[in-house]
């Protein structure tokens, strides 16, 4: 039987008399459930290995959520796809594995699957983890990863320890989910305790910040700073942003897949459309703000970053503080959590089920009117029509179309 797999077709399934009923995920192929006749929902996937037909069950609904359930059908299947037997795979976790094989294990079953930022995962595990590659995974102690914890707190910073606590416990707590017989040693050890940063862009500070702007001699990364500030994109996006994903007869850009997974549209303003347009004129590249390099595209500006900040006398601003300069000059306007989280793509489960029902109308009235209010401090009162959108520079012309330096 087939069947959309939701909470309440599940909990709404009448136990059979006898026996058991065999449902089939129309979401998921290859995520089967069986029903028995006391009412337990058993999640299996159903492989053919080495010419034998073999069962994987995954766990009982609703211990086992239908999402998760459908993650570790991916697990399998892909697992199988590569000619892995996960029973196999299952006995070999089991036995005292190194650290190092249950890292790889964690990159090549989960990280790699599932993340979007697995190279990350790679990068912090190769600089603070790989002393511990070779060592037993059940000898390593508690105490361990205590004194790792507090030295990368000490030398590396709060933000960059916990994070690494967090990639512990993950690697852990997978090889338990898998089979292996062991205990997490990283749980029960605290976190340090972080504080949210809050920058943004003040407006004494907008006027300078404009004006630096006017003076940066490469267009590109002018108008992919201006962008990112009259938008609230993520920097992944707009390094990234491509011609095909605009669309000047309705005013949106529709970015296919945010950091959290979903698409997203944002409106354009006035602008952020004069912006482009101009830029599309001279486009000879699918990248709206193409680069030299390997991707296309433009990558982490930093230098001219740096540049634009110490002409604008402006410090401890980052590319991301424009998201919330946006947001927070948005608030200031009267803009509600919801209307926020929508324009900035943020994701909670509740927040989530108020930002579905809002559509962009009132999300492009209060982005327009933050960006009208920028520009209204950055040149000191009321723009009058046709006035450029920065400041011309005071001793060099514009490039326009420039490269990456």
């Amino acid at each position: 039987m087939n069947l959309n797999f939701t909470k309440a077709s599940l909990l709404g399934l009448k136990p059979p008399r006898k026996g058991r009923v065999y449902l089939h995920d129309t979401q998921e192929k290859g995520l089967s459930a069986y029903i028995t006749d006391r009412g337990v929902v058993t999640f299996f996937v159903r492989k053919r290995i080495q010419g034998k037909d073999q069962r994987f069950q995954l766990g009982h609904f609703p211990e086992l959520s239908i999402e998760n359930a459908r993650k570790q059908a991916l697990v399998v299947k892909a697992s199988v796809a590569k000619g892995i037997d996960p029973y196999e795979e299952k006995r070999k976790l089991k036995q005292d594995i190194t650290f190092g094989q249950m890292f790889e294990a964690f990159m090549e079953r989960y990280s790699k699957l599932f993340k979007k930022t697995w190279r990350s995962d790679e990068q912090l595990a190769g600089r603070f983890l790989a002393p511990f590659f070779h060592r037993k995974a059940c000898q390593i102690s508690r105490i361990e990863f205590l004194e790792l914890h507090e030295k990368v707190g000490r030398d590396n910073g709060l933000y960059q320890a916990n994070r690494l606590l967090e990639k512990i416990l993950a690697i852990y707590s997978k090889a338990i989910d898998w089979g292996w017989e062991g205990t997490n040693p990283a749980k029960g050890i605290k976190k340090f305790k972080e504080k949210s940063r809050q920058r943004f862009l003040r407006k004494d500070e907008m006027p300078r910040f404009f004006q630096a702007l006017g003076e940066e001699s490469n267009s590109t990364i002018r108008d992919y700073i201006l962008i990112s500030l009259l938008t609230g994109a993520r920097k992944s996006n707009v390094l990234a942003m491509r011609w095909e994903q605009v669309n000047f007869a309705l005013c949106e850009w529709a970015i296919p897949e945010t950091k959290n997974g979903n698409p997203h549209v944002i409106p354009l303003t006035a602008p952020a459309l004069k912006i482009l347009e101009e830029r599309w004129q001279s486009a000879k590249s699918p990248y709206v703000f193409p680069g030299r390099g390997k991707s296309g595209h433009l990558v982490e500006p930093k230098k001219a970053w740096g540049r634009i900040l110490r002409q604008a006398g402006i410090s401890d601003l980052r590319i991301h503080d424009l998201r919330r300069t946006l947001g927070s000059w948005m608030a200031a306007l009267g803009a509600t959590t919801a209307i926020i989280g929508k324009t900035l793509a943020h994701k909670s489960v509740e927040a989530t089920r108020v930002y579905e029902r809002i559509d962009l109308d009132p999300v492009r009235e209060f982005i327009t009117r933050a960006n009208t209010e920028m520009f209204t401090v950055a040149y000191g009162g009321n723009i009058p029509e046709g006035e450029p959108i920065l400041p011309e520079p005071s001793s060099r012309s514009l490039k326009p179309g420039g490269q990456v330096s």
